[in-house]
Order: structure tokens, then sequence, then C-alpha cells
């Protein structure tokens, strides 16, 4: 029913392409871009490989990518997509906070960034925007990203978001915010083995000598956003 319905609207409707990793996320999604009268839903995908491969047949007006996906992450899924087509919109909706993602998403070639938790306005809003050629992030991510061009950060920073890895900053997040190995896990759908070898990684990188100091560190960063 869906492919009908974007075949009938193809030509008078924006094309949005979806890329989430929990069906209820990107069916709730859909259902709410199609219900908008100038938006229409052409294809959605699970995951980096599958988005790919649609990309390949398909020429959206936008893309909606989540960072938290299985395997490539969206972060690395950005990157593979502008190597192909450097002109196609890109809007991150994740659930991590702006203050961790937004900068490094913008600076690879996303148009926008916003958080899941957001008003259906809001979403709307932003889609539109990214749409448009305009960039679209909250003021408060807008204003920390000026000051720090302004201050002209130093290169060899130790900030967890400048040293670790896509996944090794989620990962580090969600220890901040309480979230034990095996919650880790779900929330990512990961094995508790791939998050201790984050864990591990995180505590080299950050030189931090135990479990308890990486708590400490990343409770203090997540305050800190």
């Amino acid at each position: 029913m869906r492919k009908e319905k974007v075949t009938l609207s193809v030509g008078q409707k924006h094309k949005i392409f979806i890329v989430d990793d929990h069906p209820i996320v990107r069916k709730g999604l859909a259902q709410l871009i199609n219900q908008e009268p100038d938006m229409v839903i052409c294809g959605e995908a699970e995951n980096a490989q599958t988005a790919l491969e649609f990309l390949k047949k398909i020429k959206p007006d936008l893309a909606i990518i989540d960072i938290s996906l299985q395997g490539i992450d969206g972060i690395e899924l950005i990157k593979k997509i502008k190597l192909r087509d450097a002109e196609l919109p890109i809007l991150v909706v994740s659930m991590h906070d702006e203050s961790l993602f937004a900068e490094r998403a913008l600076r690879i070639g996303a148009k926008g960034y916003i958080m899941k938790q957001e008003a259906i306005e809001k979403m709307m809003e932003a889609i539109r925007r990214v749409i448009k050629g305009e960039v679209y992030i909250s003021e408060r991510v807008s204003a920390t990203i000026v000051k720090k061009f302004i201050d002209g950060k130093a290169e060899n920073t130790r900030s967890p978001v400048d040293v670790l890895s896509n996944r090794e900053l989620e990962v580090f997040q969600l220890i901040g915010q309480g979230f034990g190995t095996r919650q880790i896990a779900q929330e990512l759908n990961v094995s508790v083995k791939t998050v201790e070898s984050y864990r591990a990684n995180i505590k080299e990188k950050l030189n931090l000598k135990n479990a308890t100091e990486l708590m400490r560190h990343a409770v203090h960063y997540i305050d800190s956003l």
C-alpha cells in the first residue's frame, strides 16, 4: 500500500528516505511524514548496507539517518553516502544529545541534527529546512559551535567528543547516564562482549585506570553538556 502511495505522489511531494534499525521508530516516523501534504516516504532501511543498496536505485530529496545502527553506524554511513552523492541533504535524528554528535555530523556533511524526543512540529520544521538547503540545529548547540570556532579550540584536546570513535562515544554517554553493560548492549543491539571491548578502548584512550574512574568521567561529561 505504501508503494502505491509513493508512485502516485512522486511528482508532487518531497521524497524522504529513512534509515533506522528500530521498526517501530521507522513506522511511526513514516506515518507522520506521509500525513504531511508536501512529503512522502520513498523507502526505508534498517542498516547501512541496505540503505546504500536502496540509494543506488532511488533519488530522495532528503535522507533521515539515525546514528545508532547495527554494524556501520550512522556517522560512517553519512560519509559513504556523501562520497556517492555530495548534494543529498541529510538530517540526523538520534536519541543522543546534540552536544555529543551534532558537530561531528555536520562536519562530515549532514545538514541537520534533531533528537527523537522533540515535538512533531519541530521534526517537520527540521525536515523542511534541511530540504530547502538550510542547516538545522538547536540554538544551544549552534552557540557552542560558534564559541568553539571563535576560541580556536586546540586540536590536541582530550575531549571525548574528539578522541573517541562514534560507537565509543555512544557507550561513554550511556555509562554517564547510569546504564550497565547489559543495558548498553540491549540499547545498541550489540553483544555484552562488544560493550566490554568498547569500555576497555575508552579507558585506554582517556587514560583511565578502572571502571570507577570511567564512570566518574562519563557522569562528569554528561553533566557538563
